[in-house]
């Protein structure tokens, strides 16, 4: 069983910070798509702002990696495991699983609002990234702290 508990947990790290991600940038690119409708000139900034929520998936796939490899799947030889390890390497993967699927959201939903500043003021749009780059911190650290619990944990 614990072999199980340890891939559920790189599944869960993609598959929960994946659909936060999804959301997110579906929710900033629909204000972006209004943006660009009304000055196409502005695609360039939107864009950026728009990308941003999608950083959470790219850390639930990395901590997935790492886990993956930690258990041996990539390598072909998976690692024996109790259900208390298994169940230890869940827990690790559950930091950027769960804070990846939030923030990723509202950051989507922030970056709407600095979507906003640059349709009406494109020159603060260095001040724009400001907000939802606030949001991604919290993502760094649960990204930080899953990475973290993985490797330091002996298999």
């Amino acid at each position: 069983m614990g072999i199980f508990y340890g891939v559920l947990g790189a599944a869960l790290a993609t598959l929960l910070a994946g659909i936060g991600s999804a959301l997110g940038v579906a929710i900033a690119g629909q204000a972006a798509a209004g943006v660009v409708t009304e000055d196409p000139s502005k695609f360039s900034k939107v864009l950026i702002l728009q990308l941003l929520p999608g950083t959470q998936g790219i850390y639930g796939l990395l901590v997935a990696f790492i886990s993956l490899n930690k258990l041996g799947i990539l390598s072909g030889a998976p690692v024996e495991l109790s259900t208390t390890e298994g169940l230890v390497i869940l827990g690790a993967c559950l930091p950027i699983a769960i804070v990846g699927l939030i923030s990723a959201i509202y950051q989507g939903k922030t970056a709407v609002a600095s979507i906003g500043i640059v349709a009406k003021k494109p020159e603060q749009f260095g001040k724009s990234l400001l907000f939802p780059a606030m949001v991604e911190t919290y993502a760094i650290l649960a990204l930080l702290i899953s990475i973290l619990s993985i490797v330091s944990f002996p298999l």
